[in-house]
């Protein structure tokens, strides 16, 4: 038998009556047993049209002998049978069921994926969840339930954006301050250093790596007194640690542990995110974007050394240290803000 997590959400008709008769239809269900459910509890729609009612929410742990696809099967069933409708992404619904987790594996396939890719941020999701499941591993995270509530309840409202160049970095954070209220925290890099870095990368890679962390060390410093002004979020057109990436695609192996020791040092120092937005744009686009830019020496840059600093940076957010991460791809611009106003929104 596996052990599952269930997130159950209403908000049409009567909400309660909607959870609890989900909740009994699964245990009727041939391989399905309900082990235990947390109280209910009401939060504000996120991300759908205007005007919702408020939604119901709850959590439950399964065991069953079901396949993920199986058990995904019963869902859609049960919520068939108590008058579901799909029409609109993120609007009112009678009735809810998302599978959260399957044990600690990892499924993606067109028709499940689990874990819930957006379950590691979401409060409605994460508080009930914590009330039943508390030690159950989050495992594209490595984090247990409790620890991804308490990351939400105890960091900074930030968010960072990561991704190669070219990917839309500053532009993102730029709109998602204006729409959020966010404060922006921008790097604005020295354009002729990178310039000469591009030039001789063997030959500045180390310093201009250094002057990089710095700055973004200052700007992030966890003692800076911006962190107690008032602000609605802060967004930063950076990731602090894509410094790491960046010393495994440009420095040797030999000085790599001596950049990586000094960085981790500085990452002591800084604020860290409460989710980070991780653009992932092909390599073709970013060859697009980086012509139009015409930013000095980026124009040298190869698909191949960008297809390695999006590996680097991949391998970077699969550290156990990292939490939640919004990965998006080639949505369009207008999709990917929505969907990170959607993922702060649901934060809080």
């Amino acid at each position: 038998m596996s052990l599952c997590l269930v997130g159950l959400g209403s908000n049409e008709g009567d909400r309660q009556a909607n959870l609890l008769r989900a909740l009994e239809e699964l245990g009727r269900r041939f391989g399905v047993c309900l082990v235990r459910r947390s109280r209910l509890v009401e939060t504000s729609p996120v991300g759908g049209p205007p005007g919702q009612n408020p939604f119901l929410n709850a959590a439950a742990v399964l065991e069953t002998s079901l396949a993920p696809e199986a058990l995904l099967a019963v869902f859609l069933d049960v919520e068939a049978a108590l008058g579901r409708r799909r029409a609109e992404r993120w609007g009112p619904r009678i009735i809810d069921l998302d599978l959260l987790l399957y044990d600690d594996v990892i499924v993606s396939t067109p028709t499940v994926v689990v874990p819930h890719p957006r379950m590691a941020w979401r409060r409605f999701v994460i508080e009930p969840a914590a009330e039943v499941a508390g030690r159950m591993i989050h495992p594209t995270t490595g984090w247990t339930i409790a620890r991804l509530l308490e990351h939400l309840n105890t960091t900074k409202d930030y968010v960072a954006i990561a991704g190669p160049i070219g990917a839309g970095k500053t532009e993102l954070a730029r709109r998602i301050a204006q729409s959020a209220g966010a404060r922006w925290i921008a790097e604005s890099p020295d354009l002729a250093r990178l310039g000469a870095f591009y030039a001789d990368p063997a030959g500045h890679a180390w310093s201009v790596g250094l002057e990089f962390q710095d700055r973004r060390a200052r700007l992030l410093a966890a003692d800076s007194p911006e962190w107690g002004e008032p602000a609605a979020w802060w967004v930063s057109d950076f990731w602090f640690d894509q410094g790491l990436a960046f010393a495994r695609v440009w420095l040797p192996a030999e000085r790599r542990a001596a950049f990586e020791a000094q960085w981790e040092k500085a990452a002591r120092g800084v604020v860290r995110p409460k989710l980070i937005v991780m653009l992932d744009v092909a390599t073709e686009r970013l060859l697009a974007e980086i012509g139009r830019g015409g930013r000095p020496g980026e124009t040298r840059l190869t698909g191949e050394v960008l297809e390695r600093t999006g590996g680097a940076l991949r391998a970077c957010l699969r550290r156990p240290d990292v939490g939640p991460v919004l990965r998006l791809s080639e949505e369009s611009p207008e999709h990917i803000l929505r969907e990170v106003l959607a993922a702060m929104e649901a934060m809080k």
